[in-house]
């Protein structure tokens, strides 16, 4: 019963090396490159706006409780001195 076992697990663990070594490969390819940059522009454009959105509320929040005139995104749009 241990040998098979042991054959078993040293072929299950020399397709996983394999899978494993391709995939790193395809990685590395000029294809692969650029996929993994668009990825990542994506992602900080995604991040940028999720981070805005959460802005615009918590100064919509804040403008609530302190009973202040205008909407979110005010103070975004109007710039750090309050001019446009």
């Amino acid at each position: 019963m241990s040998r098979p076992l042991w054959f078993v697990a040293g072929g299950a663990c020399g397709v996983y090396t394999l899978l494993k070594a391709r995939r790193t490969v395809r990685a590395f390819t000029p294809d692969g490159i650029g996929a993994r940059v668009a990825a990542l522009g994506a992602g900080a454009r995604v991040f940028a706006d999720e981070v805005a959105a959460g802005m615009a509320e918590r100064e919509t929040e804040l403008r609530t409780q302190l009973d202040l005139p205008g909407s979110g995104r005010l103070l975004l749009e109007e710039g750090r001195d309050g001019h446009r």
